[in-house]
């Protein structure tokens, strides 16, 4: 708990002393950039340069968890994959400690923010991607958790149902029900489908991306890296739901499987990702609730409105996973009596898998 008042006291002073005691020369520019779950803040240096330090929130992650997500950058980087690796001492340390805190440094990434991807960056977007995890493939992470059941979606429910942040009790059973039947079938289609779990950068969306003169797209923030199945980088960032838009995902799929293997099957645990998120990010936000800014941020949070909306979003989520479980099972049957009937084997591919079309 003091490790945490620490954290939330940290100012500017501070800040710049653990700086300098590592060697560095600082301005006194100490500006604070957009993190909820961090501290993190712009610093000068008296070279003129400008450096990011940040600040892990205690009691998340350990350090052996925090090394690992440098050492899953460090292993992108030497293969050119563009990506931001923390500052290195000269004793090779990347990770630091100071007032029970952990934090890095990172260097200042110059580029655009990305709204919308333009048509032809779903290509690079497929071989950054590809390229990724053809890496994360190769080792596998010990100390950082997997994007299943036991580890992250049981937990994240038992924690909001146990510490009663729902306070009508039929609304909260509904809710729990509903988000163990998700749970359940989510692991379910793991194992049916054998979906396969590897290191992944684990939230992947737009706002971890930049644009950059040099390296084109860089990925950002691999402060949620984790082990999962490779759909889960994949979701928030391809335009799935809009058959408009299946010459762009059937493209991204075929530049990404130039890189790294890519099973359609990935396809049917969509709707079960968005759901975990769901209720891993009530979670989240349940678990901060006690630290000021989260108030602020979440006002809604908690309400009964709140909680009504997310069990109506979960039910029509689990709705969707079952119309594409049947509906894949369907189409299977239906690919493998037409073999038996002509003795040949009917290969399925991408659109056997676009329930949207």
């Amino acid at each position: 708990m003091h490790d945490l008042e620490n954290f939330r006291s940290l100012n500017p002073d501070t800040i710049l002393n653990c700086i300098d005691a590592l060697g560095f020369s600082c301005d006194g520019r100490c500006v604070p950039l957009n993190s909820v779950e961090n501290r993190v803040f712009e610093i000068g240096l008296e070279s003129g340069e400008r450096i990011v330090t940040k600040f892990y929130r205690p009691n998340r992650w350990s350090s052996q968890s925090i090394q690992e997500e440098h050492s899953f950058l460090f292993e992108l980087a030497e293969s050119d994959i563009p990506v931001l690796t923390p500052w290195t001492s000269d004793k090779g340390d990347s990770l630091f400690k100071a007032n029970g805190i952990h934090f890095a440094i990172w260097p200042l990434q110059k580029g655009r923010i990305i709204d919308e991807f333009q048509e032809q960056e779903y290509e690079n977007l497929g071989r950054l991607l590809g390229r990724l995890h053809s890496l994360g493939k190769v080792d596998c992470f010990k100390a950082r958790p997997k994007l299943n059941a036991q580890e992250v979606g049981l937990p994240a429910l038992q924690y909001i149902i146990d510490k009663g942040f729902i306070e009508n009790r039929s609304l909260q059973r509904d809710y729990e029900l509903t988000a163990l039947d998700l749970i359940q079938q989510y692991e379910h289609l793991l194992n049916h489908l054998e979906i396969d779990l590897q290191r992944i950068h684990g939230d992947c969306h737009k706002g971890n991306l930049i644009r950059t003169y040099d390296q084109g797209l860089v990925i950002l923030d691999f402060d949620d890296c984790l082990t999962g199945p490779v759909m889960q980088d994949f979701w928030m960032l391809l335009p799935f739901g809009y058959s408009e838009s299946e010459g762009i995902r059937e493209h991204f799929f075929e530049v990404y499987s130039q890189f790294a293997d890519w099973n359609p099957k990935n396809l049917l645990i969509l709707e079960a990702l968005r759901g975990i998120r769901y209720i891993t990010y009530a979670s989240w936000i349940a678990k901060r609730w006690d630290d000021p800014s989260f108030p602020n941020i979440f006002p809604h949070f908690g309400t009964e409105e709140y909680w009504l909306k997310e069990t109506q979003d979960l039910k029509q989520i689990f709705k969707n996973m079952i119309n594409s479980d049947q509906a894949f099972f369907k189409d299977s049957n239906q690919s493998m009596k037409a073999a038996e009937a002509t003795e040949k084997v009917v290969p399925l591919t991408n659109k056997d898998f676009f329930w949207d079309m």
